[in-house]
């Protein structure tokens, strides 16, 4: 046998082993990559962000099929042990209903973490400037307390926004997204807040930096099979993790890897606020059970009334405590939004 049959043998079967490994994608009748659909995460609302410590030296690669089983089998007991009183007490007066909740599919989860760059699974540190922004940011609140006005709650608390990428990560309900794709445009539906973006796949380049979202400005294109999204053009208030507002760039690739799924994968790129640009990434499972409902914010945000009434009271009973001669502490009022990562 001639070394130029050998070489064509081998090329053949080398190009028959990429066949086989590649997620066959059916195409939308205009030729892109058709990735539309209902999707969900919430079989992931229990894995830890960054490589918890009892993983302290080991990578993600190196955690066996027989670990992850076991350790998502922990995490679901955990969760099951909660869920007698996560839907508050028997008269309904805390917590939110049961049926609200994806609590109980933990266990089909596939990740021990998220954060897969570095390869430690740990955020890089920050820099000098992220840490002297962060102090004006906490020196322009100084004087007010957590529950002052509504203005000093969270965006997600007053139903405006969960920014990006924290619109797609899992928490405890409305862990659903829909992708819906047209010639030249790529929309993405999430349940929770009622976000949508849409994405241009045109060329264009970003609007000008007058112009800022809570969810950026992205532009998209294929490579491949896999949507990239890059974004920019994020405001103050909602910005990732306090990043620059200005120089922070998400870059999203959502890949087909089979199984009904699509990998997320997200770098987060500011050099002002982090030492190196960091990778996490999930999956995402299609399930058209998981379809977006109406997630009616702010007609059922009893909350954000709560939080302020209470707050007023606590204030009266400081004042009525000072004049007999007694001093209390106001409570620290939590103000970070459900499932903020």
């Amino acid at each position: 046998m001639t070394a130029r049959v050998v070489t064509f043998i081998a090329a053949l079967f080398i190009a028959g082993t990429a066949s086989a490994q590649a997620p066959q994608v059916a195409r939308t009748p205009w030729g892109d990559p058709d990735l539309q659909g209902t999707y969900t995460n919430k079989y992931e609302q229990g894995t830890p962000f960054e490589r918890p410590a009892e993983f302290e030296g080991r990578r993600i690669e190196d955690i066996s099929k027989e670990e992850l089983a076991e350790l998502l089998k922990e995490r679901q007991d955990e969760v099951l042990l909660r869920t007698v009183l996560a839907g508050g007490d028997p008269a309904g007066n805390l917590g939110g209903p049961l049926h609200w909740q994806d609590f109980y599919d933990v266990q089909k989860g596939s990740r021990p973490w998220f954060v897969i760059d570095p390869p430690e699974g740990r955020i890089p540190p920050t820099t000098p400037e992220y840490r002297a922004r962060q102090a004006a940011r906490q020196a322009a609140r100084r004087g007010r307390g957590p529950a002052d006005s509504w203005i000093d709650r969270s965006l997600y608390d007053r139903c405006i926004t969960r920014g990006l990428p924290g619109s797609m990560m899992p928490v405890i309900y409305g862990n659903s997204y829909e992708i819906v794709q047209a010639p030249g445009v790529v929309a993405i539906r999430y349940e929770m807040v009622n976000e949508v973006r849409v994405i241009p796949l045109d060329g264009r380049p970003h609007v000008g930096g007058a112009i800022k979202g809570h969810m950026g400005d992205a532009r998209g294109y294929f490579d491949g099979n896999a949507l990239v999204i890059e974004t920019t053009n994020f405001r103050d208030e909602s910005v990732y993790r306090g990043a620059s507002p200005e120089r922070l760039k998400l870059i999203e690739r959502f890949t087909p890897v089979g199984n009904n799924k699509l990998e997320w994968r997200v770098t987060v790129d500011d050099p002002t606020t982090w030492t190196r640009t960091w990778t996490f990434a999930m999956p995402l499972t299609l399930n058209q059970d998981e379809r977006i409902m109406e997630y009616a914010c702010h007609e059922g945000n009893r909350a954000m009334a709560n939080i302020l009434s209470a707050a007023r009271a606590e204030e009266r009973a400081i004042a009525e405590a000072a004049q007999k001669g007694i001093t209390l502490k106001p409570s620290d009022i939590p103000t970070a939004a459900e499932g903020e990562r």
